[in-house]
């Protein structure tokens, strides 16, 4: 199973949160990374953020990053949307 945890922060404080899983095994890590962001994106009623270099390198050491306003096309109301593997098996 891969679930992803999703958290809309604002003022250091938690505003909504959502896992995301999926188990899917004949999907790749990356794909099941991009449909837990959109699914994630779908729940929160936000438009997908623009992965950046920053964000990639975050994600690919750390299994988690952060999106903030740079991110979004859009204004957003929080923070920052943080992104983060909590379970993976191989």
């Amino acid at each position: 199973m891969f679930r992803i945890w999703g958290k809309l922060m604002k003022n250091n404080r938690l505003i909504k949160d959502t896992v995301i899983c999926i188990d899917d095994t004949s999907m790749s890590r990356t794909a099941k990374v991009y449909k837990a962001l959109e699914d994630i994106c779908y729940e929160f009623d936000l438009a997908k953020p623009a992965w950046f270099k920053k964000n990639q390198n975050e994600f690919i050491c750390h299994a988690r990053t952060r999106f903030t306003q740079d991110n979004f096309i859009e204004q957003i109301d929080f923070d920052y949307l943080d992104f983060q593997v909590i379970e993976e098996e191989y």
